[in-house]
């Protein structure tokens, strides 16, 4: 289900293979993506369709937990055409490839480290509704800009966007995992096999696959498979051994587990709330558990990590890290949790100031 903001969609229809922490992603997340999962407070919380996977019970989970590492703060200071340049009073400047960008940051609540004149050279600023699952609008100070423009991550071309939910199809914090998950499939001497759950507009499916990776991408969000798409014929990689799944991913994962199908590496990215194609009700904290469980079952014998992000919700990382150790007791490995932030560089990328939060992660490994 959910489906990484996860992008410029519509509230609602965000299914849970699509659509990130109440961004665009997911549903049909901007496309995040495509449109963003609707408002929890808004939507039925009696499931018209309840996921597939409550009829399927948590696996009995026996034998020691995980050792853990915590807390741990993955930092990101920028890579490729993106950096945080400040932030404060509840706003973030950005870089992104030719475009400074100011963008609604709620946990931005010191002031700004870089006079107001610096602020005020922008190209694109986000307007509106400063909830994450609501729509606003993008202000072009100094003229205006197409909807799209090209970008580069660790190496993929792809295309950035101007997103009703805020977001620009892409979440660069996610840049740690990426380069993490590129160096595994690198050193592995094998052809790594990868799930990319609620894989918004593709940038880690495509990281993966230029890395020499075969990749699973799924996203109940349409528009957000078709923006990943775009972003393949961009980086040169039509090639590349990607299946690109539209579907809800809670009913793919479980179809994966009865065919005994399996992976060395999931990445799941699931949004706070969201609906799958055909109606399927996703509440993170209902639905992870056995999301997490589903998981594990397709993980192969030789797997190489469990990924797991959640944005937008109030809680401790420590929740999600003790249902990681939980879901992987008796695995062995390692199991390692914190938060993922990203740290002002400044105007010329390279000076590094405060570290903003933006969400929290769980990593199991086998070592």
């Amino acid at each position: 289900m959910r489906q990484k903001e996860r992008r410029p969609g519509q509230k609602s229809g965000t299914g849970p293979a699509s659509g990130r922490r109440g961004d665009e992603r997911g549903n049909s997340r901007p496309p995040k993506p495509a449109n963003r999962p609707a408002a929890p407070q808004q939507a039925p919380r009696e499931p018209a369709s309840a996921p597939a996977a409550l009829e399927r019970p948590l696996m009995e989970r026996t034998g020691d937990r995980p050792p853990e590492r915590v807390p741990i703060i993955l930092e990101s200071l920028g890579a490729g055409d993106f950096h945080l340049i400040d932030s404060g009073n509840g706003e973030k400047l950005e870089q992104y490839g030719p475009y400074r960008i100011i963008r609604p940051e709620g946990q931005a609540l010191w002031k700004p480290s870089l006079p107001k004149h610096v602020w005020d050279k922008v190209d694109a600023a986000f307007t509106g509704d400063t909830d994450e699952e609501g729509t606003g609008r993008w202000r072009f100070p100094k003229e205006a800009l197409g909807e799209t423009w090209p970008l580069n991550l660790l190496g993929v071309d792809f295309l950035g966007r101007f997103t009703s939910f805020r977001h620009v199809g892409v979440f660069p914090e996610q840049i740690v995992h990426w380069t993490w998950m590129k160096q595994q499939v690198e050193a592995a001497g094998r052809p790594l096999k990868v799930l990319n759950l609620f894989g918004y507009t593709g940038v880690a499916s495509l990281v993966a696959a230029a890395a020499g990776a075969e990749v699973t991408h799924v996203d109940a969000s349409k528009k957000a498979i078709g923006w990943a798409r775009e972003n393949q014929a961009m980086s040169g990689l039509e090639k590349a051994p990607i299946r690109w799944i539209c579907e809800d991913a809670m009913k793919f994962i479980l179809r994966e587990e009865r065919r005994g199908n399996t992976y060395d590496i999931i990445l799941t990215d699931p949004p706070k709330f969201g609906r799958g194609p055909n109606g399927e009700v996703w509440h993170l904290f209902e639905h992870l558990p056995v999301m997490l469980d589903i998981c594990r079952e397709i993980l192969s014998p030789k797997a190489v990590g469990l990924v797991l992000t959640a944005y937008s919700i109030r809680a401790s990382f420590y929740s999600i890290h003790e249902l990681m150790r939980e879901t992987m007791r008796g695995a062995g490995g390692v199991v390692e949790s914190g938060e993922l932030v990203i740290r002002e560089a400044g105007l010329d990328g390279n000076t590094p100031g405060r570290a903003l939060s933006t969400s929290l992660f769980s990593r199991w490994v086998p070592k």
